[in-house]
């Protein structure tokens, strides 16, 4: 009996001690938000009111939780900090959010290059000014302080478009569950029509729009957590290019001569995000993946059934350090030729090898691997004052980091001609060294001297506005 009561004495010494050791969250307190609603702040936050923390972790989660929050893109500056909450301030703490919201509408002229990447455009298209879009974009990224994003744009020049999307990300009192819907119209004088020595080749026709895309879509979100998202996307697609196309230049464009594409189109997307800074992560992980159905046999235009998948992975390596990895692909499901507008491979947008910035690959299936070791530069903070007008603007964050890429990646395509377009088929790899600066915390600029298999080297840029 005394040895029972013993051990009950010591299980009861143990977690008089384990309790000791936590903090209880009694309030939290958020500060500096005129436009943004508290409870988006909160929804971003790891931690409730009346939850127990261990205390040699408090500091940690506080950091990890102001990174949450700025990756709303919706504030300039953050801090969480834990301040005594009654009588025994290391029992019960109040939890204090402060944040200076960022600047929300973007009403700004646009001015943009219709190539891939501004190197095509510098290079190959010798800075041609008939290749550059010009209009008006606006922008709110927090229309009613939900969060919520509206987007309307025209443009012309190059392209003449018309679109606009609003995101609304959460309906319901969890907030879980969001809605989007949008609408697209466009028209162009000039066509990438074929691909041939794996670079794109253009008809244009000075008087007459040849290639009519028109897209309408709804989306549906859900967020059960932090870190998780699915998104579920219906959209009506309706393309038009001219006879001389579908005729003389190219049947396939939309397969069998036609110059008419209508389908519809049924996406689901799952997405894991764990990074501490999205624009440009340090550490964490990414994952996305979505499965993608085009053509329902209403129009008979389309039929293809596309997996993709994409995995990001970010290690600090000491107080400087970092490296990065990202590997992902295509894969197609429906293994029958598809129109060739829509049979990407790389090439466009973020799936880019370096050193092939020139190029694009067309295929069925894709396959890449690339990885970067940086060394952070430079950390500082730019104060222009009053002489900056606009208060969100003022103080402007600034990073630099060196970096070391390295690229491989191999795309199939059963149908290419290999004496046309000889890097399918094959296995690709480049990279080299390059400087990264980061502005305003999301504005990221890549200045990358590369190479690629063919033992061509030059000097690339890319830009991230993130608006």
């Amino acid at each position: 009996m005394r040895i029972l009561s013993f051990l009950l004495l010591v299980s009861a010494m143990k977690t008089l001690s384990a309790q000791s050791d936590l903090v209880y969250i009694d309030t939290i307190a958020v500060e500096g938000n005129k436009k943004t609603k508290t409870d988006i702040i909160l929804r971003e936050l790891s931690f409730r009111d009346g939850d127990s923390i261990p205390q040699h972790t408090l500091q940690m989660l506080l950091r990890e939780n102001e990174q949450l929050v700025m990756n709303t893109s919706l504030f300039n500056k953050e801090t969480i900090s834990a301040e005594p909450a009654g009588e025994y301030p290391m029992d019960k703490v109040r939890a204090r959010v402060q944040v200076e919201e960022a600047w929300y509408i973007y009403p700004v002229p646009v001015f943009e290059l219709a190539d891939r990447n501004f190197n095509v455009w510098w290079v190959e298209q010798n800075r041609s000014l008939q290749r550059v879009n010009f209009g008006l974009e606006f922008t709110h990224t927090n229309v009613s302080g939900h969060m919520d994003r509206l987007k309307i744009g025209a443009k012309y020049g190059y392209t003449h478009n018309y679109s606009t999307r609003y995101t609304l990300p959460y309906i319901n009192k969890k907030q879980t569950v969001g809605l989007s819907a949008g609408l697209s119209y466009s028209q162009n004088r000039e066509i990438n029509y074929a691909t041939e020595n794996n670079k794109q080749a253009f008809y244009r026709d000075r008087d007459n729009f040849i290639y009519t895309l028109f897209r309408t879509e709804v989306g549906l979100s859900y967020r059960p957590g932090l870190r998780v998202f699915h998104h579920f996307n219906l959209s009506y697609n309706q393309n038009r290019i001219a006879d001389v196309i579908a005729q003389e230049l190219n049947p396939d464009f939309f397969l069998h001569g036609k110059t008419l594409q209508r389908y519809v189109s049924l996406n689901y997307q799952f997405i894991f995000d764990s990074r501490d800074v999205r624009p440009y992560p340090l550490y964490g992980k990414y994952f996305v993946a979505w499965i993608r159905r085009d053509g329902f046999d209403f129009f008979n235009d389309r039929n293809a059934l596309t997996l993709l998948a994409d995995y990001n992975q970010y290690f600090p390596i000491g107080a400087r350090w970092n490296a990065s990895l990202r590997t992902g692909g295509k894969v197609s499901f429906i293994r029958e030729q598809q129109p060739y507008n829509d049979n990407r491979g790389l090439g466009f947008g973020r799936n880019y090898l370096h050193g092939y910035e020139y190029y694009i690959v067309d295929g069925l299936d894709v396959a890449y691997v690339k990885t970067s070791l940086r060394y952070s530069l430079l950390r500082q903070e730019l104060n222009f004052g009053r002489l900056m007008p606009i208060q969100q603007f003022r103080v402007m964050p600034i990073k630099l980091f060196f970096s070391l890429n390295g690229d491989f990646g191999y795309v199939n395509d059963p149908f290419v001609r290999r004496d046309l377009n000889p890097m399918s088929n094959r296995p690709l790899w480049g990279g080299g060294p390059g400087l990264d600066f980061i502005f305003f915390y999301d504005k990221v600029l890549r200045i990358e001297y590369s190479f690629n298999h063919l033992r061509e080297r030059g000097l690339f840029l890319h830009l991230n506005l993130n608006i």
